[in-house]
């Protein structure tokens, strides 16, 4: 599994972009074991402020306010998704897309919720992942099941609400 990090938000130390590094690449990969993808498979994740987020948010889904994280697959045709020039590389089955995580949010839902924000950032990236692999939530049905998919990275990652 590739995963290349953007750090676009520049409020992490190099010891915690190392350290967080790690983590976000377990999750990731797990994930994508888990959900039956390719260990050849590639991942861009960008760590972004509010401001970016909101701005990707209005563009490509017409919401005009900040989220969390947001997921372009690169193997789901929608209108909502960013159209991506590939140049001369050709587009294959590894080529996963890209996960924008607004650490803002993160850092107030770490928060809200009692845990840590490298805990957040994991499982912001692994949800993203899952989006990726073709999960969604719109219904009650698929949202369990990419809840359970999510819950048992996290426990594999040591991860688990608290």
């Amino acid at each position: 599994m590739n995963l290349d990090i953007l750090w676009e938000e520049e409020s992490f130390s190099p010891e915690e972009k190392e350290h967080l590094t790690r983590l976000l690449s377990q999750g990731v990969e797990q994930a994508l074991l888990l959900a039956g993808g390719s260990e050849d498979s590639e991942v861009s994740l960008s760590l972004v402020d509010d401001e970016r987020i909101h701005e990707l948010n209005r563009e490509y889904r017409g919401v005009d306010s900040p989220t969390d994280v947001l997921s372009f697959a690169l193997r789901e045709e929608s209108e909502e998704e960013p159209e991506i020039s590939t140049g001369e590389f050709e587009l294959t089955d590894d080529l996963l897309g890209d996960i924008i995580i607004s650490v803002p949010r993160a850092r107030e839902q770490a928060m809200e919720y009692g845990h840590s924000l490298a805990r957040e950032l994991v499982y912001l990236a692994v949800h993203g992942t899952l989006h990726l692999m073709g999960y969604d939530h719109e219904q009650d049905e698929e949202r369990r099941a990419m809840r359970l998919k999510e819950e048992e990275v996290m426990a594999r990652l040591g991860l688990e609400r608290e």
